[in-house]
């Protein structure tokens, strides 16, 4: 069960990681990207690739960023004076090129060359070592600064809702709803820190290297987060949100609308190509397959239950797919008759499902603001 645990929270922090670009681009600034995937696959070659030439872990995961950030910067210059479809359109195609390019071209791995086909293995992985007995302790004093970090935050959180409560008296049905879904989501999130915690600590110190990667991860994604919140907060994210809205405004006030997208493309593809460096290095091997558009899609779901336009919801969307996913896997073949290749079909066919309600009862998202939705544009 812990090591169950462990693995959980480190796809969940990958794929919410790899949410936040998207929502990035799309929650605030309202950019339509359907190939967020492509981001992520050169994000993880970049960093394996590197590594085999001897290129630190932490160097190379940056320089993978950085490739996808130009990757961000290529469609932008191709596609952002155009309408906003033919963004989609791109961005789409640009994946399955990656990954087609990738599944057909000879890889440098180590002295040799082998077609991608075959994928990537026997790669460095961070922390793969055993600690001695300090570092361990070090990184379980880390991981409880960062769930006290984490619980306070949601405690805030909460107590921001609660004095909106008090002092808006206008709008108090909406004001207590609020509170209500900030409530369950608080507890939600406390809850599984909790479980997180304990799993991380005992994987730390009868160490498993899962558990090194899960704190790093973590840390990666608690930074990302608190950055992009910082952002979104500032005249740089009011313009983005402006830009969302009605393009138009920003212009008039003389804001350069095209290097403003395109900063938020290429830091949303940053975000995307740092999740595959962490995907590569959970996997332990990577093939052209394991970066199929599904992932894509799965991103999009996440933002969509979340609520666009909301870090924390995007977040809580990654945490959501991932407690069904693994619900399901278990649950649902004790009750449905089917063999797996159908009973995978079955799993999508009903999140699809949750999403249509979820779409006709609260359009914005759970954590999202109906007054910010996008998707009516």
């Amino acid at each position: 069960m812990t090591d169950y645990l462990i693995f959980l929270a480190i796809s969940t922090a990958i794929f919410a990681l790899f949410g936040l670009g998207l929502n990035l681009q799309w929650g605030f600034t309202g950019l339509i990207n359907f190939g967020h995937i492509a981001f992520m696959t050169l994000g993880a070659y970049t960093t394996v690739l590197l590594s085999f030439k001897g290129v630190p872990l932490f160097i190379s995961a940056v320089i993978g960023a950085i490739v996808a950030a130009l990757l961000g910067l290529i469609i932008g210059f191709a596609t952002l004076r155009l309408r906003e479809d033919y963004l989609a359109i791109v961005t789409i195609g640009t994946g399955e090129l990656i990954r087609l390019v990738v599944n057909n071209q000879e890889l440098p791995v180590g002295d040799i060359w082998i077609s991608g086909a075959f994928g990537v293995q026997s790669y460095r992985i961070p922390l793969s070592t055993e600690p001695n007995l300090f570092f361990r302790l070090g990184m379980i004093g880390l991981l409880t600064l960062l769930v006290v970090v984490t619980l306070l935050a949601l405690w805030r959180w909460i107590r921001t809702a609660q004095k909106s409560l008090v002092a808006d008296f206008a709008h108090k049905i909406s004001s207590k709803q609020e509170l209500a879904t900030r409530l369950g989501v608080g507890i939600v999130f406390a809850l599984l820190t909790i479980a997180i915690y304990i799993s991380g600590v005992i994987g730390l110190y009868n160490y498993n290297p899962k558990a090194g990667l899960m704190l790093l991860a973590l840390l990666t994604l608690a930074f990302v987060f608190w950055r992009l919140e910082v952002l979104v907060r500032s005249p740089w994210g009011r313009v983005l949100k402006a830009i969302r809205e009605d393009e138009e405004i920003p212009k008039a006030m003389g804001k350069n609308v095209f290097w403003y997208k395109m900063q938020s493309l290429m830091l949303g593809g940053a975000i995307a190509g740092v999740a595959g460096a962490f995907f590569a290095w959970q996997l332990s091997a990577i093939y052209p397959d394991n970066f199929q558009p599904q992932l894509t899609f799965d991103a999009w779901i996440m933002v969509t239950l979340g609520g666009s336009g909301n870090n924390i919801g995007t977040i809580l969307g990654a945490v959501i797919y991932f407690a069904y996913d693994a619900l399901t896997r278990e649950v649902l073949p004790k009750f449905v008759p089917l063999d797996e290749a159908r009973l995978g079909a079955f799993r999508i066919m009903v999140i699809g499902l949750i999403l249509m309600v979820l779409m006709i009862w609260r359009p914005q998202g759970i954590l999202g603001k109906k007054e910010e939705l996008t998707l009516g544009k």
